[in-house]
């Protein structure tokens, strides 16, 4: 029997390397919605690396013509880098809606699941997917999914320690990939969709106490922060 073929060393480089560009284009993505320029210092913590390595790589990326570095001034994505960037999130926020929907995942372990999967799919394989799933719009976290041409719609919601009391919301999105954080939320059934109405607020970052779909419900602030709801019209 003839020696199977063993995947060159190449071969596992530039799979790494493709894999390590796309997870800091999406982190530079992610930061971009709250500041205009990204710091390495910023970008680093969100990677969980050192500063040294971000700045390396950002100035190779500079070559690619994805990313705009300025000494001091941080990093931004071009419009090459963003499109790219939101590449890799629409087969993300795809791979999870699949998990959860056709394969029974629980929401709080999509995330890790998806994070492994969407450096190892083709575009024809999230054409397929995307179609499979009826074009949805957004993820099971209520996020939205970038189009195939890359355009994305703005998130929606306020955060639920914002609401005002007594006004009927709508559970609009989970704003959060902590596995924990969603395993609590699941655990105390908040979910998409629901209608929920804020009754009252402890002070000093104490818990809310809520009716959900009828019920009542206390919810601590951190958890509460997570929740984007959108006020319900009339």
């Amino acid at each position: 029997m003839p020696n199977a073929r063993k995947p060159s060393k190449s071969s596992d480089s530039r799979s790494s390397s493709s894999e390590s560009v796309e997870n800091f284009l999406k982190a530079v993505y992610a930061l971009q919605q709250h500041s205009e320029r990204v710091s390495t210092n910023a970008l680093a913590a969100h990677l969980g690396v050192k500063p040294p390595s971000v700045t390396d790589m950002a100035r190779r990326m500079v070559e690619t013509k994805m990313i705009d570095h300025q000494k001091y001034y941080g990093v931004r994505l071009t419009q090459l880098g963003e499109i790219t960037a939101l590449a890799v999130i629409r087969r993300h926020r795809l791979i999870e809606l699949y998990l959860v929907r056709e394969l029974g995942y629980p929401l709080y372990e999509v995330h890790a699941e998806a994070e492994r999967l969407e450096h190892a799919v083709s575009e024809r394989f999230i054409s397929a997917l995307d179609s499979k799933l009826g074009y949805p719009e957004i993820d099971p976290h209520g996020d939205p999914i970038p189009s195939a041409e890359g355009h994305i719609a703005a998130s929606s919601g306020i955060p639920l320690i914002e609401l005002a009391l007594n006004i009927e919301a709508r559970v609009a999105r989970l704003n959060t990939s902590n596995s924990e954080m969603l395993e609590h939320l699941v655990n105390r059934s908040i979910t998409l969709g629901d209608t929920i109405t804020v009754r009252s607020r402890d002070p000093f970052d104490g818990p809310l106490r809520l009716v959900v779909n009828g019920q009542a419900k206390t919810l601590g602030y951190k958890a509460a922060a997570c929740v984007m709801v959108e006020a319900k019209e009339g």
